[in-house]
Order: C-alpha cells, then sequence, then structure tokens
C-alpha cells in the first residue's frame, strides 16, 4: 500500500469519526453557519446537457439543490468520508434525483473524474466549504481546475479569516470550527492568483459578510483562446 493511499484512507477514517452522528444533524445546522453556498449554486448556470461536479460533496445537500434549479443538466460528486455518503445516497433518493445525481468516494487531492464516473472534464466544477477541512488543499486547487473543460469554471467558497467581525464572536466561531478540524486558508486568494496566471485563467475573488467568507470563481479560457 502506497504513502498517498494511506494518507487518503487516514483522511477518510478521520471524516467520518467527525461526521459519525454530526451527519444525521448536518444540513439542519450547517445552513446557519455555511453562508454563500446557494449564492454558489445560483452563479453556476451549466449550459443545457452539460456537467457538473462537487469536489466534498457531503450529505449531497448541494447537488440536490443544484439538480431542482438546473434540470438539463447532470451532476456529480465525491467525498472521502464513506459515512457522508451514505447519508448523501439516502439524500439523493429521497429526492428523486438518482437519474441525474451520481456520487462515489474519492480523494479530493488525487482523483481521476474518468475512473470515478467515465467524464474526464465538467463544465462546472465547485468546492464549498471543504477547502477549509483538507490539509493540502492546494493539491485540491490544482485538480478542481485539471477538471475543468475550456470554456468553463471552478467555483470556489469557503470561510475566510473572520477579520472584521466582533471579537467575542469570532473567538466563538474559530473555537467551534477547530472542533471540526476546519482551518480558514489564509493564502487562499494569493494561491487562486498564482494558479490563474499559470494557467492563463481569469479570477474572479470576493470577501463576503465581514470577511466570514471568501468567495471565487476561475474561469478557463476556451480551446480556441
Amino acid at each position: 500500500m502506497g504513502a498517498a493511499h494511506q494518507d487518503a484512507e487516514h483522511a477518510g477514517q478521520h471524516m467520518d469519526g467527525i461526521y459519525r452522528y454530526q451527519r444525521y444533524i448536518y444540513d439542519m445546522t450547517r445552513k446557519y453557519f455555511l453562508l454563500g453556498r446557494d449564492s454558489l449554486l445560483d452563479e453556476l448556470s451549466p449550459p443545457n446537457g452539460g456537467t457538473v461536479l462537487e469536489v466534498g460533496c457531503g450529505t449531497g445537500r448541494n447537488l440536490t439543490q443544484a439538480a431542482r434549479r438546473y434540470r438539463h443538466a447532470k451532476f456529480y460528486g465525491f467525498d472521502i468520508s464513506t459515512m457522508m455518503l451514505e447519508t448523501a445516497v439516502a439524500n439523493i433518493e429521497r429526492a428523486g434525483l438518482s437519474d441525474r445525481i451520481t456520487v462515489a468516494e474519492g480523494d479530493a487531492t488525487d482523483f481521476s473524474s474518468q475512473d470515478l464516473f467515465g467524464v474526464p472534464v465538467f463544465d462546472r466544477v465547485f468546492i464549498s466549504y471543504s477547502l477549509s477541512m483538507i490539509p493540502p488543499w492546494r493539491e485540491a486547487i490544482t485538480q478542481g481546475l485539471a477538471a475543468v473543460k475550456p470554456g468553463g469554471s471552478l467555483h470556489i467558497v469557503d470561510f475566510g479569516q473572520q477579520a472584521r467581525l466582533p471579537g467575542l464572536f469570532k473567538s466563538g466561531l474559530q473555537a467551534w470550527l477547530a472542533k471540526f478540524s476546519v482551518e480558514p486558508r489564509a493564502d487562499l486568494e494569493d494561491e487562486l492568483k498564482a494558479l490563474a496566471a499559470r494557467t492563463g485563467c481569469e479570477l474572479k475573488f470576493e470577501r463576503l459578510l465581514r470577511d466570514y467568507a471568501q468567495h471565487a470563481v476561475v474561469r478557463k479560457p476556451t480551446a480556441s483562446a
């Protein structure tokens, strides 16, 4: 067994440990904290017959919401936690969307969408509040962008540094996040700027709600550009 496989297996076990019971109340509680997710879904706008991939799909909440918005597209997602995937499959089946949403177990830092889904690249790829839980998060961004078609886009929303929030609220929030191994990525903007420059992509980056969250869209040039 290689080191990379062992790392991925350990990461999956770690996430399973965190969400063994949290997965049952995750969507009910996280809607008050994971701000900006629905705005991200609103901006996806995949083309007719398009494909959308979520990296770190968790309970499948975002995928089911997106599939209801965009009935002309097909959706895919993967997660490293088998327990979260069990919940995702149940939620997708309950929503009656199994024909348009496919999920699988995968590692955000080292995945082949061709192997997982038989789809090499996607019109849209999005990562919602997952980078702050992935220690090698830079690799996840690189992998996510590599899975985007020419002319497509990578969409990201995650926790910011909360620099402009009231002190007590900020310290309480950060203590709560630490319990779930969540670490906001302070240099996300710099990393995305460097990645966009290397790949010839266009970057839109913004800080939301007094830096509670950060949001980015990385657009790939078309094949003829």
